[in-house]
């Protein structure tokens, strides 16, 4: 029998699970997410290798490169390894939430999360610690591909671009704390601490992704309707398939009866199975297409990975360039103090200035070239200095202008796409940022600093590929407003007034 229709109607959810609240628990998620990232790179957590002088007085190594004897290169690898889950469970994600409680898929990835970083604490190899930072990865893919989307929604009007802003500012603001933390237990404790830390953190929101009932995305059907909907067609279709085999075979249903019905619900069991992946298999397809062929989005995301390329290497390698170049005691702490302050105000700065501007897609394109540009030459000017004051000053003007990019990149993903892609458009967009962009940067980097080794010289060769992420903004908003303004006129001239 079919359900009432009251049945597939969504519930409400709970009263005390506000938008407020929504955004508090992504935001301390979202934070904790890039402290990992940030301890990592810290020079308490990563540490050196061994050194050797002239005479032949050596200095032993500390953190992981110490205790593992890597490379520089290999070293950058560590730091890349997690993409692997990354890229390959992102895609995965978005898919899902449109069959499976998305707050449900939430709860799988950090409980990954969670037991992976406790994995690195216990790590025995080089190896084994590769592999783990792979799988936290996939933690990160369950919360990036519907957490921007849920914000989206809940958002006020007039401050979808300040939430954005809100929830990407944990990203430099968890970078910066993650080295001031990865820095002070690698110090004074030792670097498993930290991740034994992180894992006893997330712990309680992959619990919590278990327990909560969630909102409903917008351009998403309820799953509970879906579900009672897929139950019903199931169930009629097996009827349907029972009651013509009894009427083929009369009088022998009798006496196998039981037997044929069971091997006749088998089989339809797994054609319904593989009816279910193939439409999913194609619906990925089609919605993968309509990405990319939309050149805003495509153009956004090139721009996006060539930022993030600079973004990525600057996280993992500053504090060691920043303690080679200008000799720093405390290079964890000083990158982390001025990253935190820069992060949060620049990302907050960010957003708010694209809604007082008009958040639309044109005006994030502005904002997107004229700052990264600025922010470019900022930085760049900061590493030619001899100074360590001056090179203060300058970087910390670059990371602020820099960091306002996050909201209006982002709300370009989001807006540029109809309300049903926004996860994937989130999914693509990050495994692109990362695969192209923050992933190889980090060995790239190590390997050119293998090279010519002079750190100065490394971070000017890098700092200079934030002038092609601005030319690729600037280009494509200037082409978005020209073709806006001929349909408009096109518009005018079809319909005057």
């Amino acid at each position: 029998m079919v359900p009432p229709s009251s049945s597939m109607d969504p519930s409400p959810p709970p009263s005390w699970f506000t938008p407020k609240r929504l955004l508090i628990i992504f935001c301390v998620i979202n934070m904790i997410n890039y402290v990992d990232r940030g301890a990592i790179a810290s020079n308490g957590v990563n540490g050196s290798s061994e050194t050797c002088d002239d005479k032949g007085i050596c200095k032993s190594g500390s953190g992981i490169q110490g205790e593992f004897d890597l490379t520089n290169f290999q070293d950058g690898l560590l730091s890349s390894a997690f993409m692997v889950g990354l890229l390959v469970a992102s895609p995965i994600f978005a898919s899902l939430a449109k069959s499976y409680n998305p707050f449900r898929l939430i709860g799988v990835g950090l409980s990954v999360w969670t037991l992976s970083v406790a994995g690195c604490a216990s790590a025995f190899s080089f190896w084994f610690i590769a592999i783990c930072r792979m799988l936290v990865g996939v933690g990160e893919a369950s919360f990036i591909s519907l957490a921007a989307p849920f914000i989206d929604d809940n958002a006020p009007v007039s401050q979808k671009t300040a939430w954005l802003a809100m929830f990407y500012m944990c990203i430099p603001t968890g970078i910066a704390l993650g080295y001031v933390y990865g820095g002070y237990v690698g110090g004074y404790f030792h670097w498993r601490y930290a991740f034994w830390g992180e894992a006893l953190l997330m712990l309680p929101f992959a619990v919590f992704g278990f327990l909560v009932k969630p909102l409903q995305l917008k351009g998403f059907s309820p799953v509970e309707s879906k579900k009672a909907l897929a139950s019903v067609e199931t169930v009629s279709s097996v009827t349907d398939v029972a009651d013509s085999k009894a009427s083929k075979l009369d009088g022998r249903m009798l006496v196998g009866g039981d037997g044929i019905i069971g091997d006749e619900l088998s089989k339809t069991s797994k054609s319904e199975s593989i009816h279910n992946i193939l439409n999913q298999l194609s619906r990925f397809a089609k919605d993968m297409k309509v990405l990319l062929v939309d050149k805003i989005y495509v153009v956004n995301v090139f721009g996006y990975i060539a930022y993030n390329f600079v973004i990525g290497a600057y996280s993992y390698w500053g504090p060691k360039a920043g303690y080679n170049i200008y000799h720093m005691k405390s290079a964890d702490m000083l990158f982390g103090g001025v990253t935190i302050v820069c992060g949060i105000l620049g990302t907050i700065s960010g957003g708010f200035i694209l809604d007082r501007m008009g958040a639309t897609i044109s005006n994030a394109f502005i904002l997107l070239s004229g700052a990264t540009f600025l922010g470019a030459i900022s930085c760049f000017s900061a590493f030619c200095l001899r100074s360590l004051y001056g090179f203060i000053v300058l970087f910390a003007v670059g990371e602020l202008l820099v960091f306002a990019t996050q909201a209006p990149v982002n709300y370009v993903c989001l807006h540029c796409v109809r309300p049903s892609l926004r996860p994937l458009s989130m999914a693509i967009s990050t495994v692109s940022i990362h695969i192209f962009g923050d992933v190889p940067s980090s060995p790239l980097v190590g390997i050119l600093q293998d090279h010519i080794n002079n750190w100065r010289d490394t971070a000017l060769i890098l700092t200079s590929i934030l002038f092609l992420a601005a030319g690729i903004w600037f280009i494509e908003g200037f082409c978005y407003m020209l073709s806006t303004s001929l349909m408009m006129e096109v518009n005018q001239s079809l319909h005057p007034e």
